[in-house]
């Protein structure tokens, strides 16, 4: 073997040392990770599981209520008046019959009599499956129906437009007129369907829901942010009106059904159908409404058959809570024009 030879390796082994200890180094580094993640979430499953069954117990529902049962849902409900034209309210995602409970008082006064139901998932309404469109406008139509109401005025807030649009279609000799209030009806509108329940597994969803449900900052932010600044403050009492019927029995298992099917809506085509019926319609929105494109409520009353909006200035998404009065006045304009 020449001089060479014994020469060459070891200055190669020199070399490839650094190499080796740098591999040896980032393997271990690799395997402290793994299981350090690998102890992070199995803490954090056995504390998520023990939340989630520390705070299983579901809340009581207020007793007093009243309701009427429609079609295959028994329906709580809300009502105002007793004379004048029936209008019947219908709110929209994560709102109850409470929700209008500053206009409903407006309208009976100008003599109306006012009913605002829980939709099929909300409120205090039983919860029967399925929680879509479909389901909702027949919950509206047999309501309807129940109280014996004749042409009443539908007034579907937000998702309820949608809601109110089918039940309108569905049955158009039953309906004396439709407003969407802060809705476009679409089903490719604000909202759109988002897969959550596949990108938080339980028992993480779990969790995560209850943390913000029993959140006052959490709650305040959402209807600060939907509401706007002329809107009441939430006391006691205001957040147990939005956060209980969250925490009722049935109420979770629904709630994840329709974050999958998302906000209720209905194809361009099929709200287009509205125009032909031979009722009146209008649309009202919030003129600080961010939920929607700004030219949403002109394309919205084009395409349904309606006048010119009505712009509430200053008003978010939760106008009949932010500006009852100016939503009172609307109301009223179209059940005169429905006569």
């Amino acid at each position: 073997m020449s001089t060479t030879d014994l020469g060459e390796h070891p200055a190669e082994d020199i070399e490839a040392e650094p190499l080796i200890a740098y591999r040896s180094r980032r393997r271990r580094w690799l395997r402290r990770l793994a299981k350090a993640v690998a102890v992070l979430f199995l803490a954090g499953t056995f504390l998520s599981t023990a939340y989630n069954a520390a705070t299983d117990g579901r809340a009581a529902v207020p007793s007093g209520l009243t309701y009427v049962q429609a079609g295959d849902v028994r329906t709580r409900y809300r009502e105002w008046g007793t004379t004048g034209t029936p209008i019947v309210l219908v709110h929209g995602f994560v709102e109850s019959a409470d929700t209008w409970q500053y206009l409903a008082p407006l309208l009976a006064a100008q003599g109306h009599r006012v009913y605002a139901l829980d939709v099929d998932g909300w409120g205090y309404t039983q919860r029967v499956a399925p929680f879509d469109v479909g389901h909702q406008a027949r919950q509206v139509n047999a309501f309807i129906e129940a109280l014996h109401l004749a042409s009443p005025i539908l007034v579907g807030h937000s998702s309820g437009a949608a809601v109110s649009a089918l039940a309108a279609l569905d049955e158009p000799a039953d309906v004396g007129g439709v407003m969407f209030l802060d809705g476009d009806g679409l089903a490719t509108g604000a909202g759109q369907k988002t897969p959550l329940t596949h990108l938080f597994l339980n028992p993480y969803r779990t969790t995560l829901m209850r943390l913000a449900i029993r959140s006052d900052t959490v709650i305040r932010a959402i209807y600060d942010a939907t509401c706007g600044s002329g809107c009441p403050k939430l006391d006691a009492a205001g957040l147990d009106q939005w956060r209980r019927p969250l925490e009722v029995p049935g109420a979770e298992e629904a709630l994840w059904s329709m974050v999958n099917l998302g906000v209720a809506g209905l194809p361009p085509s099929r709200l287009a159908q509205l125009a032909t019926l031979p009722i009146p319609k209008a649309v009202v929105f919030g003129g600080a409404d961010s939920s929607y494109p700004p030219h949403s409520p002109q394309t919205t009353a084009a395409r349904i058959g309606a006048p010119a909006p009505t712009i509430i200035p200053g008003a978010q998404h939760l106008t009949s809570v932010n500006s009852p009065a100016a939503v009172a006045a609307a109301v009223a304009a179209l059940a005169a024009r429905a006569g």
